[in-house]
């Protein structure tokens, strides 16, 4: 099991490609698994929502995703039993339904998990008084929705931790390059799937807002956390490798 985290736009699910091609090429059954696929439906969100904070509502950070089923597919694959892998469509902002779920039925040697915040701890509540930008300012004034987020990234996301021994860190050089890199992942995204409905600049604008808080967080503990450490410059050309 190895795991990549970084950034949005950093690189992720390309080198996640990468490896399980090189794998393949070597006689080694690998299979790559992306936490994007264990969002939270639209209505499971909307529902979150109204219930606890209208911000829950956007897919994406810790609380959005649905953690047992992460958990379960792994243990499966681990095993070597057949495993349907679930697909969240991101333009459709749903998950698609089983019966299009794929399956993976032989043993496979290398799963390679990736997500932008694995292995992040949680904030000191202190820390979260303070808004980090005009989205918690504005539209969470009170704190609820970020208090929540950082309760789920600590009580609810440690059992997937715990499944992933071995984390690879693509370190960005700051929360800054995201929102370029963001918005050439939805380019891309836009030219893969054309005539789909997808964000535009503004849109992708203030949806990595809703990433700043848990990115910077990353950003700080990351680099102690990793087995593995690979810096980025802004053009997300790597540097060296650095082990723990």
């Amino acid at each position: 099991m190895l795991a990549i985290t970084g950034l949005q736009g950093s690189g992720k699910s390309t080198l996640a490609a990468q490896i399980v091609d090189a794998a393949g090429r070597a006689g080694v059954p690998a299979l790559a698994v992306s936490i994007d696929d264990f969002y939270l439906g639209r209505r499971q969100r909307l529902a979150l929502g109204r219930a606890v904070h209208p911000l829950l509502a956007t897919r994406g950070p810790p609380g959005t995703h649905e953690v047992a089923l992460a958990c379960e597919v792994l243990d499966a694959l681990a095993a070597g039993a057949p495993v349907r892998l679930p697909r969240f469509d991101k333009i459709a902002d749903r998950r698609l339904p089983p019966s299009r779920w794929p399956v993976v039925r032989g043993p496979v040697r290398l799963i390679v998990f990736e997500g932008w915040f694995l292995k992040v701890p949680a904030e000191p509540s202190a820390d979260l008084r303070a808004p980090v930008n005009a989205l918690e300012r504005n539209e969470d004034s009170q704190g609820l929705w970020r208090r929540y987020v950082n309760e789920s990234l600590a009580r609810d996301y440690a059992p997937l931790w715990r499944r992933l021994p071995r984390l690879l860190l693509l370190q960005a050089p700051g929360f800054e390059v995201v929102r370029h890199w963001r918005w050439q992942q939805e380019r891309t995204l836009q030219a893969t799937n054309p005539g789909r409905r997808a964000m535009d600049r503004a849109q992708v604008e203030r949806f990595v807002l809703f990433f700043e808080r848990v990115s910077r967080q990353a950003l700080r503990t990351l680099p102690t956390i990793a087995d593995a450490t690979v810096a980025l410059d802004r053009r997300r050309r790597p540097g060296a490798l650095h082990w723990a």
